[in-house]
């Protein structure tokens, strides 16, 4: 089982005396030329007067943004200790036992604007960028990254169900090339029956969260999956309209 999760917007900084990233020691070493293109790119334009506007955010993070700068210096500490968005907080992972966080570390994979793909056990240091945004030098990212990641992640779904929590621009940089075993989770409003945008990066944390830390046997196909899911949640899974999308998965919000 692979469990996709998008970064989240919210970073926590690693305290000053850690060391800074060590891009050999990421998972995935055929994305470092890569990840050095984005972040030595991100940099330069966190200098830039207008940086904040390029990245899209509003003058109160411009802190964060010219933080960019130094990116290659900063302090790291362990993804899962650097987000700390809605749906990191759901996940909880300093809460789950040994073998719970055995689990994560196996199953959870980030897709990331900067890196590309991380684990929650690589050590990376807080910064500002999205997936959204058009970077000087590099160009739109969600498209920069697909040619990188397709090599590199194909062969991380040759067998078992995967499990979709990302939004629509960390989906469109690595579509997964399994999608007869792919299960998007869709979040609907507990009493409006539809979809929701607030507090669904929440439920997709639980639903992450239970699949890590349940006891039973790990979910091989949408079917199963469901089935696990619906230990805990109330879900609806539907089947794709072609051989080219993924399965849905409907969990309404506890």
């Amino acid at each position: 089982m692979l469990i996709l999760l998008p970064p989240s917007e919210g970073k926590r900084r690693a305290g000053a005396r850690r060391r800074p990233v060590d891009l050999a020691g990421l998972s995935f070493p055929a994305l470092t030329s890569a990840r050095l293109a984005v972040g030595d790119a991100l940099a330069t334009l966190s200098a830039r007067e207008d940086a904040s506007a390029v990245l899209g955010v509003g003058a109160s993070l411009d802190a964060e943004v010219r933080a960019n700068v130094d990116l290659w210096t900063l302090p790291a500490a362990p993804a899962a200790q650097v987000y700390s968005g809605v749906l990191y907080e759901a996940l909880d992972l300093a809460s789950m036992d040994a073998a719970g966080r055995r689990r994560a570390a196996r199953a959870l994979l980030v897709i990331s604007a900067l890196w590309g793909a991380v684990r929650l056990t690589d050590r990376i240091p807080a910064y500002r960028l999205s997936m959204t945004v058009d970077l000087p030098g590099v160009g739109p990212l969600a498209r920069f990254w697909r040619p990188h990641l397709d090599p590199v992640l194909g062969p991380q779904v040759t067998r078992g169900v995967v499990v979709d929590c990302r939004s629509a621009p960390y989906q469109q940089a690595w579509p997964c090339t399994a999608p007869e075993r792919t299960v998007q989770i869709r979040v609907l409003g507990k009493d409006s029956g539809t979809a929701v945008s607030h507090m669904a990066k929440h439920t997709r944390g639980l639903v992450a969260r239970a699949l890590c830390t349940r006891s039973g046997s790990t979910p091989r196909t949408p079917e199963q999956l469901a089935a696990a899911v619906g230990e805990e949640f109330e879900v609806a899974l539907t089947q794709p309209r072609n051989s080219r999308s993924p399965w849905t998965l409907a969990v309404t919000q506890p």
